[in-house]
């Protein structure tokens, strides 16, 4: 695909430079020893996870963390000499062929243990996981009062290595983090007052790299920081790495009470000129009515109506100067990810990750297009 077939309806602009800064500025703040293992789960945000596993490759990270096996394995097929950590549910091919390509696993319930102990012991290989602890999020993970029971009998089979030994904190309050936290390093004591050393504790996320330095303990699980989604009260900002755009298609002068799109809600107040975008829901843009805006030509220009799923509407009469062509900027521009989530009702890590496959995207190194990746 082209530069021009790329940008010729709607895309992602990717400055690959920014993730970098964003990885470096993280490590900066991670405390002596610990790890900082990069989240590329959701595509990376959104972002391309192959294009980031290779950018942050050549920063010197190695382990990765996805949700599911098929993410897992499309980085391991992609990138080859890292390790991909999958932190949810795997089926038994998934987890056959992670075994033998002595991937780590995470092993979150007895029933899921078995499952891995068994599958290690058919292939005589010994199955490297992660053991994680549900200490408050109640999502998945051991229960805190039987972890230590149940990964010392998982151990002593001799069919599971244990590698880690992982949290997810809720994020509630200071006060119930603390808590998650406690039970998280007692267990790591206890395991290795028996005998059992875990080479890699890790609870935060990149909010809990910010807010709890003292827990980073042998790693921090960073995605969030990444992809530009600062925390509140950081000590530096991360950069914003992304520009979501897309063309005006058509401008027309449409009069007043005129309905515009599918939905008989908003009617025009006023005589308008509106233009349509070539992007819609599908894309990623939210599905919603009024009060929330793109930029034209460095300039607000109100949505209206409800997005369709691949065009949307917006109203160009207080820009004179648009014309057809023209690129369009949903978020990166004057608009940021905070204002742009806030507006269209999004969790931050949301308005990135929701944008669709189709959308070609484009990375930028020192402000030059380098690559384009584009699917179907």
């Amino acid at each position: 695909m082209t530069y021009e077939d790329a940008t010729s309806r709607c895309w992602l602009e990717v400055d690959l430079d920014a993730i970098r800064a964003n990885y470096r500025s993280a490590l900066e703040m991670m405390q002596p020893g610990s790890r900082l293992i990069p989240v590329l789960k959701a595509n990376a945000y959104g972002m391309n996870a192959v294009v980031v596993a290779e950018t942050l490759k050549q920063e010197g990270a190695t382990l990765f963390a996805v949700a599911s096996s098929d993410e897992a394995e499309q980085l391991i097929n992609a990138v080859p000499g890292v390790e991909v950590l999958p932190m949810g549910l795997v089926g038994e091919g998934a987890l056959r062929r992670l075994i033998e390509r002595r991937m780590p696993l995470t092993l979150f319930s007895m029933a899921q243990g078995e499952r891995i102990e068994r599958i290690a012991a058919e292939l005589g290989i010994p199955a490297r996981v992660h053991f994680k602890v549900d200490t408050g999020l109640h999502r998945i993970g051991l229960e805190p009062d039987e972890a230590v029971a149940q990964i010392a009998a998982f151990c002593k089979s001799g069919h599971i290595l244990p590698c880690g030994l992982f949290t997810h904190l809720a994020i509630h309050t200071p006060e119930t983090d603390r808590i998650q936290v406690d039970h998280l390093t007692r267990i790591r004591d206890e395991l290795n007052a028996m005998g059992i050393s875990i080479p890699l504790t890790h609870a935060v996320d990149s909010i809990g790299m910010v807010r709890y330095p003292k827990d980073h303990l042998d790693g921090a699980r960073v995605g969030a920081w990444l992809y530009g989604v600062c925390p509140r009260n950081a000590p530096v900002a991360c950069l914003s790495p992304a520009r979501f755009k897309a063309r005006i298609s058509q401008i027309r002068a449409v009069k007043k009470g005129e309905l515009i799109g599918y939905d008989d809600d908003y009617p025009l107040e006023k005589d308008s000129i509106v233009a349509t975008l070539s992007a819609g829901y599908v894309d990623g843009t939210p599905r919603m009515g009024d009060n929330w805006q793109v930029e034209v030509r460095g300039k607000r220009a109100d949505v209206l109506g409800i997005a369709c799923m691949d065009q949307m509407m917006i109203d160009v009469s207080d820009i004179p100067e648009a014309r057809e062509g023209d690129e369009v900027i949903f978020v990166g521009g004057i608009i940021g990810i905070n204002e742009y989530a806030d507006k269209c009702h999004l969790n931050r890590n949301e308005a990135w990750a929701r944008i669709g496959r189709r959308v070609p995207r484009i990375f930028f190194e020192e402000g030059r297009p380098v690559r384009i990746c584009a699917e179907v």
